[in-house]
């Protein structure tokens, strides 16, 4: 199961799902509560880590797996880490992408305020109108915007789950991700084989997953070299021949 970040959808994986069904692999690309064509509560209360959780055990259940391995990237990363804790029995194996274990803090709580209550009271498009604006990103790399340079279907994309979103996810999760407890002390109780994979260029993540890999026993870290936050796209050959390596040694 491949789960999205914030704001983000299943298409972020889009590319790579055929190769893996390839290889062997049921894949299941959900779009979260929120997010995508799932849509979601116009109440900022339905958004927390534990409802997502909820939902990804809810969609295994649904779909009849009893074990299965779990990805997730960036706030999906948060949601695959509290489901380990949760739910170490239903893993076989865990793929930490791009994430932090704990608060993550990229611009202020004012910020984060004025831009939630704008996404309610003008709606999605007009903040995605915002972003393309332009404006400092702290996530913008030099990969990434080789991305938007030489794929514009992606860009057009990840504009498209950026509208779709409900306001009041938006409100809700990009609040929380500044307040979630720090979960790096009971990560080390995690039995799951591991792996954790982030852009060398994704800088505000790079020291919370080399923390995560030393900390959970047996762990794998990938580092992928010229990529940033989203590295399925940045540098796909290597992010696909990481991940299909780690799958492999769990078949």
């Amino acid at each position: 199961m491949l789960v999205h970040g914030f704001t983000g959808g299943r298409t972020d994986f889009a590319d790579h799902v055929a190769p893996l069904a390839e290889a062997g692999w049921h894949v299941v690309a959900p779009d979260l509560r929120g997010h995508g064509e799932t849509g979601g509560p116009r109440d900022t209360s339905a958004y927390t880590v534990a409802a997502f959780v909820t939902d990804v055990l809810a969609l295994a259940d649904d779909l009849g797996w009893e074990r299965f391995a779990l990805l997730g990237h960036s706030m999906g990363g948060i949601v695959a880490q509290q489901f380990v804790l949760d739910h170490p029995e239903r893993l076989d194996g865990l793929i930490l992408m791009d994430t932090v274990h704990g608060p993550l803090h990229l611009v202020t709580t004012e910020l984060l305020e004025i831009g939630g209550a704008f996404a309610i009271s003008d709606g999605m498009a007009a903040l995605a109108d915002l972003f393309d604006s332009g404006g400092p990103n702290p996530l913008e790399t030099d990969a990434y915007k080789r991305v938007r340079a030489e794929r514009p279907d992606i860009i057009a994309q990840q504009r498209a789950n950026m509208v779709g979103a409900v306001p009041e996810m938006f409100a809700a999760c990009s609040m929380m991700l500044t307040t979630e407890p720090d979960r790096l002390e009971r990560l080390r109780a995690v039995a799951v084989p591991t792996l954790v994979i982030v852009g060398e260029l994704d800088g505000p993540f790079l020291d919370d997953s080399r923390r995560m890999a030393a900390t959970i026993e047996g762990a794998q870290l990938a580092t992928i070299v010229d990529a940033g936050h989203s590295p399925q796209w940045e540098q796909p050959d290597a992010w696909f021949g990481a991940l299909s390596g780690f799958l492999q040694r769990l078949a």
